[in-house]
């Protein structure tokens, strides 16, 4: 048997919570010595204690788990731990996104002004026959944008190998406002020959060319995009000329670390040549 200090110790509690747990009947010790008081456990009980704290982590008080836990099996708890699980990933995720866009809106704060005009081309676009997916995204932030594209161009690309089309150029994003409330309908497309009318369940569309557009090229994962956008958008407004739409996105460059993606912002404009 073990000294409370050594259970404590391998069931990673203090010795203060097992006290507790004592005195309010939730995990009796094995043995308490009568003339010490000192308590010992037998190794078996630190699956009672596992069961214990697992509850307290799905977020059961203390007087639940008394109720609960000599009627959940290990099948059924491992099936609440895997559900607990889930959340907590979705949790993390949804604050990483969050976080990602707090650092966007200050670096935006930070670099106003700072980020070159000379960087900023105007130029003409070519019409290009693209093979598209589209998707429905809530909105045009990043956050909203990223999980609706990525797996939009994943699903596109494993239409194509699957019909043996190849790719004629990078891809190309662009977008619309759709047409209820505020949401963003997201094209995911990647040229093709100009022979290619129609392949299976992938939209063939012809993207009419932009005589005027201005471009800027952005450095890294989309999640960032925002200073780079707005300094488009100062650009834009400070030499008189108008928005003619959201801007199109060509990926110059897509490798697996996001932080070595570059993508040219294509905004088509009017006014002043």
């Amino acid at each position: 048997m073990f000294i409370i200090g050594d259970f404590a110790k391998y069931g990673r509690v203090s010795v203060r919570m097992l006290r507790h747990y004592d005195v309010i009947g939730l995990l009796r010790p094995a043995r308490v010595d009568p003339d010490s008081g000192y308590r010992y456990y037998r190794a078996a009980q630190l699956a009672r204690l596992n069961r214990i704290i697992a509850l307290k982590d799905l977020g059961f008080t203390l007087h639940q788990v008394q109720t609960i836990l000599d009627d959940v099996g290990p099948e059924e708890l491992r099936g609440m731990l895997r559900l607990r699980r889930a959340q907590l990933e979705t949790a993390a995720a949804d604050a990483a996104a969050r976080l990602a866009q707090v650092e966007a809106r200050l670096r935006t704060v930070e670099n106003e002004g700072l980020m070159p005009t000379e960087d900023i081309v105007v130029k003409s676009l070519p019409p290009v026959r693209l093979a598209e997916l589209t998707g429905i995204a809530a909105g045009f932030d990043p956050q909203d944008i990223g999980p609706v594209i990525g797996p939009l161009y994943a699903e596109l690309c494993r239409r194509l190998d699957a019909a043996g089309v190849a790719a004629a150029g990078p891809g190309i994003a662009y977008y619309e406002d759709a047409p209820h409330g505020g949401a963003i309908t997201v094209h995911a497309g990647l040229p093709v020959a100009e022979g290619v009318r129609s392949i299976g369940d992938v939209d063939v569309v012809d993207l009419p060319g932009v005589e005027r557009a201005a471009t800027i090229v952005h450095r890294g994962p989309m999640d960032d995009v925002l200073p780079t956008a707005q300094a488009l958008a100062r650009w834009i407004d400070a030499n008189g000329h108008s928005s003619r739409g959201y801007a199109r996105e060509l990926t110059l460059a897509g490798p697996g670390d996001r932080d070595q993606w570059v993508t040219e912002l294509q905004e088509p404009i009017s006014g002043p040549a």
